[in-house]
């Protein structure tokens, strides 16, 4: 199966189970294929494609499902039992064997994390602010990959209070937003 008819499948099923529960916001249902598939994928313009991907609080599946289509092995977390439910789905329906979904908590996979494993990076979108996030996985030192809107740099400002990091940040080519990528000083 080709990733356009994948991405179509994708589309389709996220219309479907949306009419069950709030798995985007519904305004933005006419422009999945934008607005969310889209936006996801710019990621792998910047992503290395020798790394394993852990999106955080992955919901409806972006960014993690998108780039999972693209050929990255990811792991999505998430926590909520329905959207849990929606993802397998996808899982299934695409054959995604490279996709793996956690139920559970962002901060309890990172806890649980090996203290030595594949190299991998964090990914998410629309998920909690970058001093949030950077409290949850400060503690591995590994790279992120962050879909953020327009208002990342109080973000940024309000992160260096507290954490030590590098950064670049890259308009959206979709929207108003960035993807901020962020190296931790160790």
């Amino acid at each position: 199966m080709s990733n356009k008819v994948k991405f179509e499948q994708y589309a389709s099923l996220l219309r479907l189970w949306s009419t069950r529960m709030n798995l985007v916001a519904p305004s933005t249902l006419g422009d999945i294929e934008t607005r969310h598939i889209a936006d996801s994928a710019q990621l792998a313009d910047v992503l290395p494609r020798d790394v394993d991907v852990v999106d955080l609080g992955s919901g409806a599946g972006f960014p993690g499902v998108v780039l999972a289509i693209l050929g990255w092995r990811v792991t999505c977390i998430e926590s909520i039992g329905k959207k849990v439910a929606f993802l397998n789905a996808v899982k299934e329906e695409l054959k995604l064997d490279n996709l793996t979904i956690y139920h559970g908590r962002v901060e309890e996979y990172v806890r649980h994390l090996p203290a030595k494993t594949d190299d991998f990076v964090f990914t998410s979108r629309a998920f909690a602010s970058l001093t949030k996030i950077m409290d949850y996985v400060g503690r591995t030192k590994r790279r992120l990959f962050l879909l953020k809107g327009r208002e990342i740099e109080s973000e940024i400002a309000l992160a260096k209070q507290k954490y030590k990091f590098d950064y670049e940040l890259i308009p959206s080519k979709t929207g108003d937003g960035f993807i901020i990528c962020v190296r931790f000083c160790r």
